[in-house]
C-alpha cells in the first residue's frame, strides 16, 4: 500500500498572523455527508466558533457535500492548528448526529497564501460558485451553505 501524500502538504508550510489563506480540505473517501444540510450546518458553526474565538476571519466559506473552501485571514494561532481544530471539532459533532465513529476528514489541507489583496474578492466569487459549477443549484443563493463578507445573499 503506497503511503499517503498528505505530509507533503506540510513541506514549506509557514502560517502568519494577518495573512489570507485560501483552504481546501476533503472528506475521508469524498463521501458526500455535507449533501444533508443539516450536517454541513455542524461544520458552519466551526468555522463560526473559530472567528468568534478570535482565530481567523471568515472572508467567504463555501461547505460542498464532500470538502470545504474556506478564504479567511488568519488571526491567531498557526494556521495547521486552526484547521485541526475546526476538523476534530466538527468531526466529533458531525460524527454524534450521524451516531457513527471514525474519521470523517481526509488527512492534511491544501492552503495558499493570498498575496494581493485584488485576488481576495475574485478567490471568494469562485468559492461560492463552487455549488452552481458542480450542478448543484441554478442560482448560487439557493444553496444554503455559504457566506462571503462582500456579497448578500
Amino acid at each position: 500500500m503506497a503511503r499517503a501524500a498528505s505530509h507533503k502538504l506540510r513541506k514549506g508550510r509557514f502560517s502568519a498572523e494577518g495573512q489570507a489563506y485560501m483552504v481546501t480540505t476533503i472528506l475521508a473517501g469524498r463521501e458526500p455527508v455535507f449533501g444533508d444540510w443539516q450536517l454541513g450546518r455542524l461544520l458552519v458553526a466551526e468555522l463560526r466558533q473559530a472567528e468568534s474565538l478570535g482565530l481567523a476571519d471568515s472572508l467567504a466559506w463555501v461547505v460542498m457535500p464532500d470538502h470545504l473552501h474556506w478564504l479567511l485571514v488568519l488571526r491567531r494561532a498557526p494556521l495547521a492548528r486552526l484547521v485541526q481544530r475546526v476538523k476534530s471539532r466538527s468531526a466529533r459533532t458531525v460524527n454524534q448526529a450521524r451516531a457513527m465513529q471514525g474519521r470523517l476528514w481526509q488527512n492534511g489541507f491544501h492552503d495558499k497564501a493570498i498575496r494581493r489583496e485584488e485576488d481576495l474578492q475574485h478567490l471568494a466569487r469562485y468559492i461560492i460558485t463552487n455549488p452552481l459549477r458542480a450542478g448543484l443549484v441554478n442560482r448560487v443563493g439557493d444553496y444554503p451553505l455559504w457566506d462571503a463578507v462582500w456579497l448578500q445573499q
